[in-house]
């Protein structure tokens, strides 16, 4: 139950902020908003508040804003042969694109703004894993040369034959370059204290040792922001992430093409509420990072030039803007229609490897060897 409405209020906050985007916007603007709608049709619930209806909608999906006119924007109609003469000043087509750009691209930058302002807030609180220039010895292999040198677990490997190092690509290569020669390697440990280990890497070893029989990586400390600092620091998170994200949409969708299955890592609306359960145990921390990151997304998804989202609308304005003339109102209207479907296509077919993963009991994510 607690997994169920921890779901609910993530899909709910994502929504709202998105919708609130376009909804401020086309208010400030004084285009009309006929509905705002929590959900997808059929509609469960509504209530008029002056010009705009407000609606909870059975499928819990996602939202909408209808704006007058949004529909028509290509030749300004609604329905069949009825024209647009009431209120024409305030119907979506006719604003200046500028306008209908800013309004399209509000829900987008709304997602973005959310992950800021949560990796902002994590910064400054509990602050940010953060890599740093020194190179830690993580795992030793038993009665390997490391471990036959007194190297131990956590030390952090300063110099090789006195070279300074900061980097685990320097300590591989020079290692490499040293097969079967003893090499001194200065090393500080937990307690701060320094001393000097002479190791000899192996010139013949088992592929999952290396010539050691050491595991390093970088060292990584909690690093905390100032509340002045965290917004930078966080914006630039929010982009490294959404570059990231950008590549996992586009191996996604390749993989798709290229194999016909959806590939393990990837989760639908069943995935994601399970994913939703783990966060919950983990924290607060956990579960604000995992909405940071799921604002994101939708960012993402959203601006891509896939008609019917926020992307393909934006794509048929650029047009207009290029052109100078409308897209037909006809062929945009069949452009969605597709979209949708091919959309829907694709949440079924996340959906279903999300029961076939959840019935077998495999993870959601890879396992790391």
């Amino acid at each position: 139950m607690l997994t169920l409405i921890a779901f609910l209020l993530i899909l709910s906050v994502l929504v709202l902020v998105h919708e609130l985007g376009h909804f401020f916007v086309a208010k400030l603007f004084k285009i009309k908003v006929e509905e705002f709608g929590f959900g997808f049709p059929p509609r469960v619930w509504g209530k008029k508040i002056g010009e705009t209806l407000y609606s909870l909608n059975l499928l819990p999906i996602g939202g909408f804003v209808k704006l007058y006119g949004e529909d028509e924007a290509g030749g300004g109609k609604i329905g069949v042969g009825k024209k647009i003469t009431k209120d024409l000043s305030r119907a979506f087509f006719s604003r200046p694109i500028w306008q209908r750009l800013l309004v399209v691209v509000a829900g987008v930058f709304m997602n973005f703004a959310l992950a800021v302002v949560i990796i902002s807030f994590i910064f400054a609180t509990i602050g940010a894993p953060t890599p740093v220039n020194e190179v830690i010895v993580t795992s030793i292999v038993k009665d390997s040369p490391a471990d036959t040198a007194g190297l131990r677990p956590g030390d952090v490997v300063q110099s090789i034959n006195g070279k300074k190092i900061i980097q685990s690509s320097e300590l591989i290569s020079i290692t490499r370059e040293n097969l079967g020669e003893a090499i001194t390697l200065e090393v500080k440990d937990q307690k701060s204290n320094v001393r000097l280990v002479k190791v000899t890497p192996r010139e013949k070893y088992p592929s999952d040792q290396g010539p050691m029989g050491v595991s390093i990586g970088q060292k990584v400390v909690v690093k905390k922001y100032s509340w002045y600092q965290a917004p930078f620091a966080g914006t630039k998170e929010a982009i490294k992430t959404s570059f990231l994200i950008v590549a996992g949409v586009g191996s996604l969708v390749g993989e798709i093409v290229r194999t016909g299955s959806v590939p393990q890592g990837v989760a639908g609306p069943i995935g994601i509420a399970q994913l939703t359960g783990e966060f919950v145990h983990s924290g607060i921390y956990a579960v604000l990072s995992f909405l940071a990151l799921l604002s994101l997304n939708l960012a993402i998804l959203n601006v891509l030039p896939i008609p019917a989202l926020d992307g393909g609308r934006l794509f048929f304005i650029l047009i207009e803007a290029v052109t100078r003339r409308k897209v037909p109102a006809k062929f945009e209207s069949y452009a969605h229609a597709v979209g949708i479907a091919l959309l829907l296509a694709l949440i079924a077919l996340i959906t279903i490897h999300d029961v076939g993963r959840l019935v077998s009991g495999q993870p959601i994510l890879p396992e790391i060897e």
